[in-house]
């Protein structure tokens, strides 16, 4: 059989996968720390960090290592039996993050899930809202997963458009838009608040300063819950453990997933202390593969590894160099450069021929790997490994991407 070239790859996919993405036309079969290469050998920085997944580089040699030695004893049991390895995550993960208890499932959009679920049962049983009146505050432009009830809270017409009837109970209000919060917040059925401390997906809109323990202070005030989505902005991504340790802020509920794994599989789960995690009772949620040994001694691994790199102290110290470098560069297509620590974004002007995504082409050329989002804005999040070398290699290369637009 002959070698396949990346177009072959690309047309299997299109033959016979569901079309519900739109990758970059880059085949990659391997990837080590901050670099990834294609089915040709080209090496890349990758610079999307597997939607910031990967935020211990590509196949951390100890997360790996807890896969592989744990692979060889016991995967799965499912929560019909205890297993030796889940305790031990348990008690490891609400110590390093300061909660009385951890719900564990897979994906960032079940833990949203199970937050909200979460959130309704403690409006029940300890607020005392009246059953089905519960109502959750979210935010416009929001980004929490793709399920029916999620894509419910959407603004954005290409995650809910098609998929109705939608789920009750949400209140959208504009996002960093404290007089909105306090008006909501003033119905006595409001049982939470969720937000992203940074909105990713909206293309790394950072909030005002001071937003995020105003709306905390609000929500203890009116005794309704303040829940946190830090799928995207926690594990160390923003140069704090949590993008809400910028501001102090302890949520009632906090969610994690993509790099609590390292990206090596998925993982994921909702903290709270005991008044809001004991409501929810044996059958009344759960998941087959949450906290299976496998995804407990990968965990483990890769939170260790967050705190023995010091990789929130690099994130911080390198997103800086990257924002100014990325501010010094005199493009008339660069309208915009803004973040925290190792989760930035450039707004594009977008024009014929010089949008977004033929930025991103012109990137690829030169060996760094970024993916367009909302059309005209380019995320920028490397793997939190990433060295001052290095990443000042790939800003050589992005900067020359840009030069080809003049």
């Amino acid at each position: 059989m002959s070698k396949m070239s990346p177009k072959d790859y690309i047309a299997r996919e299109d033959k016979y996968g569901a079309h519900n993405y739109h990758p970059l036309p880059v085949v990659l079969e391997k990837g080590k720390g901050v670099r990834v290469w294609d089915v040709e050998g080209k090496e890349y920085f990758d610079f999307l960090s597997a939607y910031s997944a990967v935020n211990q580089g590509h196949c951390h040699p100890k997360i790996v290592k807890a896969l592989t030695d744990q692979a060889e004893i016991l995967t799965l049991t499912s929560r019909a039996f205890y297993n030796n390895i889940l305790g031990e995550y348990e008690e490891f993960i609400t110590k390093y993050f300061g909660y009385d208890k951890v719900l564990p499932m897979n994906t960032g959009a079940e833990a949203d899930e199970t937050a909200l679920k979460l959130c309704r049962k403690w409006a029940y049983k300890v607020k005392g809202i009246k059953e089905d009146q519960a109502k959750i505050i979210v935010c416009e432009d929001n980004f929490h997963g793709r399920t029916i009830t999620i894509v419910s809270m959407s603004t954005d017409p290409d995650s809910y458009g098609g998929f109705g009837p939608f789920t009750p109970g949400f209140v959208k209000i504009p996002y960093n838009n404290i007089e909105a919060l306090e008006k909501e917040l003033k119905d006595p059925n409001v049982a939470g608040f969720l937000l992203e401390p940074i909105q990713g997906e909206a293309g790394v809109f950072v909030p005002d300063e001071g937003f995020l323990k105003k709306a905390y202070d609000l929500c203890k005030k009116n005794n309704v819950l303040f829940i946190a989505d830090e799928v995207q902005t926690g594990i160390a991504r923003t140069g704090k453990m949590l993008a809400c340790d910028h501001e102090g802020v302890r949520p009632d509920i906090l969610i994690l997933g993509k790099a609590v794994s390292g990206g090596v599989m998925p993982v994921s789960c909702v903290l709270a202390d005991d008044e809001i995690m004991l409501t929810i009772k044996p059958g009344e949620h759960g998941s087959t593969f949450g906290g299976n040994p496998l995804a407990c001694k990968v965990a483990i691994a890769a939170l260790n590894v967050i705190k023995d790199e010091k990789l929130a102290e690099n994130a911080e110290k390198m997103g800086k160099i990257f924002r100014d470098e990325m501010k010094a560069i005199k493009s008339e297509m660069i309208e915009l450069v803004r973040g925290k620590g190792l989760l930035n974004a450039v707004v594009i002007r977008n024009k014929p021929g010089k949008t977004a995504w033929d930025v991103c082409m012109a990137m690829a050329e030169k060996g760094v790997l970024a993916k367009p989002t909302h059309g005209n804005i380019i995320r920028f999040a490397p793997p939190l490994v990433i060295t001052e070398a290095e990443l000042r290699e790939a800003i050589g290369r992005i900067k020359e991407a840009f030069k080809q637009f003049e």
